[in-house]
């Protein structure tokens, strides 16, 4: 299945652009567009079991995901169940110079019905996250 790298210079502080795109428990709040419903299932110090929905393109995923967080440096998702299980998401955040780079590395699993219709090939994937990036960098930079 697709594996998608992107790279994206985020024009402010590390520690607040982490602030942003790796508070999941805030997804739905602000980019409800891509996030329908979250619901955190458990928190135990850096790690949660949260159930999310997320919509790439017009179809919407339900997953249910194990996110770890290294403040500011590293948010790891993995996928534990649903439509995407299997699926590791790292994202890292860099210093650079005054903005952060943001570094997405995502291995996608798509499972049962999904995996038959080929819903999704790598590069749509990537699109869609992509968007998703942009709009997490508009929200730090303002």
């Amino acid at each position: 299945m697709p594996q998608v790298h992107i790279e994206k210079i985020i024009h402010a502080e590390r520690h607040h652009v982490f602030d942003i795109v790796a508070n999941f428990e805030n997804f739905q709040n602000i980019m409800p567009k891509y996030f329908p419903s979250i619901r955190v299932r458990s928190v135990r110090e850096n790690t949660a079991i949260v159930e999310e929905h997320l919509r790439l393109g017009n179809r919407e995923f339900v997953m249910m995901t194990k996110h770890i967080t290294k403040y500011p440096e590293m948010h790891e998702i993995f996928v534990i169940g649903g439509d995407a299980k299997g699926t590791h998401i790292m994202e890292k955040y860099e210093k650079a110079n005054d903005a952060t780079k943001l570094i997405v590395d995502a291995d996608i699993k798509m499972g049962g019905f999904l995996k038959i219709l080929s819903v999704f090939s790598g590069e749509k994937i990537k699109i869609e996250f992509t968007k998703i990036i942009d709009e997490f960098a508009k929200l730090a930079e303002n």
